[in-house]
C-alpha cells in the first residue's frame, strides 16, 4: 500500500508542472488578445475595402447662369479672313457677352460686312445680338439694313437694298434677312411692305406674306434714235 501510494504521488508531479506551464502561457497570451483581436479585425475590415464594389455617384454638372462675363463700352470688334482682308467690323456703345449662349450683346449697334469683291452691308439698330464671329446678328429696335449698289463681275448693276423694320434677322454668310415682324423692302426706287419676311439674295427671291403692298415706279429711259 505504502508503495502504491509513493509511485501515485509521483506520477501527479509532472502532469502538475505541465498544467501549470499551461496556465502561465495562457496569461501570458491573455495580455495580448485585445491587441490580436484589434489586429485582426483591422486585417478583415482591409480586406472587405478592397474587395467591394465601388459604385460612382455621377457628377452633377454646374449650371452656367445668363450672366455676362465681361463688358466693353465704345468699342469696336474687327474679323479679318484667312488672307487678312478685314471681313467685318462691330460698333458699339456697350456690349455685354453671355458664355452660357456666347452670344454679344450690343447696345446702338454699327455694323459692315464686306464681301470678298468689295461690296458693303451695313446694319444699325438699338440692340443687337451676334455669333462669336458676328456671321449672324438679331437687330431689334429701329433696324436697318443697307447693302449699296455695286457691279457684279459680268458689269451687271445692282440696284441699291434697303431693310427696315422692328426686328431683323440678319445672315451676313449666307446672304439672307428675315424677319417675323413687318418689314419695308426698298430695291431702287420700288418699295414692298409685308407682315414677315425672308430675303435671298443669293436666289434673288423675296417672300413676303401677310398684308403685302408694293409701289413699282416706272424707269424713266429715253431711247435714241437709231443712226443713219
Amino acid at each position: 500500500m505504502m508503495v502504491v501510494l509513493a509511485d501515485g504521488g509521483a506520477a501527479l508531479g509532472p502532469l502538475k508542472r505541465i498544467w501549470r506551464t499551461i496556465a502561465r502561457v495562457w496569461d501570458s497570451t491573455a495580455m495580448y488578445m485585445p491587441l490580436l483581436l484589434m489586429g485582426a479585425l483591422a486585417l478583415g475590415t482591409y480586406w472587405l475595402v478592397r474587395n467591394t464594389p465601388i459604385f460612382s455617384t455621377p457628377e452633377v454638372a454646374k449650371e452656367v447662369g445668363h450672366e455676362a462675363d465681361y463688358f466693353m463700352r465704345n468699342f469696336t470688334v474687327k474679323t479679318f479672313d484667312e488672307t487678312g482682308m478685314l471681313k467685318s467690323e462691330i460698333y458699339g456703345a456697350e456690349g455685354r457677352h453671355f458664355p452660357d449662349t456666347d452670344i454679344l450683346e450690343i447696345d446702338q449697334v454699327r455694323i459692315r460686312s464686306i464681301k470678298p469683291e468689295g461690296q458693303i452691308t451695313t446694319a444699325t439698330a438699338k440692340r443687337a445680338y451676334a455669333n462669336s464671329d458676328g456671321s449672324e446678328v438679331q437687330l431689334v429696335g429701329d433696324a436697318l439694313v443697307l447693302r449699296q449698289a455695286s457691279q457684279d463681275a459680268a458689269g451687271k448693276q445692282t440696284p441699291r437694298l434697303e431693310f427696315r423694320g422692328e426686328f431683323l434677322h440678319v445672315f451676313f454668310n449666307e446672304e439672307r434677312v428675315k424677319s417675323h415682324k413687318p418689314v419695308v423692302l426698298i430695291r431702287g426706287a420700288d418699295q414692298f411692305t409685308g407682315d414677315t419676311f425672308d430675303y435671298d439674295n443669293l436666289d434673288q427671291v423675296a417672300n413676303l406674306k401677310g398684308r403685302v403692298r408694293g409701289v413699282l415706279m416706272p424707269k424713266s429711259a429715253t431711247q435714241a434714235a437709231p443712226a443713219r
